[in-house]
């Protein structure tokens, strides 16, 4: 059995980072291993099918109504958001962009948030650099504000159902924390980011959506979180062999994986409900801070990278380095204080 899983726990590493194909079709792969984990581990039974279907439901409805509204209101918000831009200090106003985003992203979801940026980024007077600053510190703070609740990503999606919690358990847990990570990233944005009116920034795609195009992403999202359910179960057996007895330090840190791979993947692997709360802790901040240093980490990176035609070098420039220094302040954090 063991062999089994991890011969399927290093193809999910692997694949999606070295294969185009599966890259491309993320939502299928994760699927057919999520059922193949769960057939080695003898869990798939009946009652797994019904929480599979079941768990994805909450957060495809909050992806499409989000993605509803978002192609209805875009034109009205990018004016608004250029109008404002144009009455507050531009520094505040670009921290704003930052915080807001990031608190909003667990209602609105990631994924929505990530389109409002692009939005966003496309009308502000900002050089190359400045707005590669923006979206990757942004994105930075979506991927950790998303996860304060259940419909903000798919990595709080399976959190909270591995571990049959409440709807604001993630909050609890770990919401002091995010929160004030998404608030220094807004100061950081206000520090590193300048405006500049000289035509060199990014050059986004028509965000604009088709009806077809919001609804083939929803069902994306309902597969793609189906197949962690069904991954995160089978993995039990391997978690409780080689995780558990891990110091939460540790797990920390062997999660800076998730700045190649997308976190909700690594989640469903590793979080056990038999865990305690450091631990828990420890993991999720792990994967939610190193989410953000590489386009792969997190599903905002990927779409605004998409939409802008952000390279991985470039990417990796200014993301990295800002991953590194968080994940250090966080692990300090988490050593002296809890």
């Amino acid at each position: 059995m063991i062999i089994g899983l991890t011969i399927i726990l290093i193809l999910v590493l692997l694949l999606p980072f070295t294969v185009k194909q599966v890259e491309h079709n993320l939502e299928a792969f994760l699927f057919v291993m999520g059922i193949a984990a769960a057939f080695i581990s003898h869990v798939l039974d009946k009652s797994l099918w019904f929480k599979a279907l079941e768990d994805p439901i909450h957060i495809t409805i909050a992806v499409f109504v989000a993605g509803l509204l978002f192609k209805w209101l875009e034109s009205p918000l990018e004016k608004g958001f250029l109008g404002i831009s144009r009455i507050i200090p531009f520094r505040v106003f670009l921290a704003l962009i930052v915080i807001v985003l990031g608190l909003i992203s667990s209602v609105i979801t990631a994924i929505i948030a990530a389109l409002v940026l692009v939005a966003i980024v496309s009308v502000l007077p900002l050089d190359r650099e400045s707005e590669l600053r923006l979206v990757i510190l942004a994105c930075f703070s979506i991927g950790l504000g998303a996860a304060l609740t259940p419909v903000g990503e798919p990595l709080a999606t399976i959190a909270v159902s591995k571990l049959d919690a409440d709807f604001f358990y993630l909050l609890r847990l770990i919401g002091p924390d995010v929160i004030s990570a998404v608030v220094l990233f807004g100061i950081l944005a206000a520090i590193l980011i300048k405006p500049k009116d000289n035509g060199s920034g990014l050059k986004s795609e028509k965000v604009g959506e088709s009806y077809g195009e919001i609804i083939v992403r929803a069902l994306k999202v309902y597969l793609f979180v189906m197949g962690l359910t069904l991954l995160g179960a089978g993995f039990e057996p391997f978690i409780e062999r080689y995780l558990l007895g891990l110091s939460p330090y540790i797990l920390y840190w062997i999660n800076m994986i998730s700045a190649i791979l997308d976190n909700a993947t690594l989640a469903a692997a590793e979080i056990s409900p038999a865990m305690d709360e450091p631990t828990l802790k420890a993991i999720l901040l792990g994967l939610l801070i190193s989410g953000g240093m590489l386009i792969p980490g997190n599903i905002p990176n990927i779409i605004a990278a998409g939409k802008l035609d952000i390279k991985s070098k470039e990417w990796a420039r200014f993301g990295v380095p800002v991953g590194l220094i968080a994940m250090v302040v966080y692990f300090l954090v988490i050593v002296f204080i809890g």
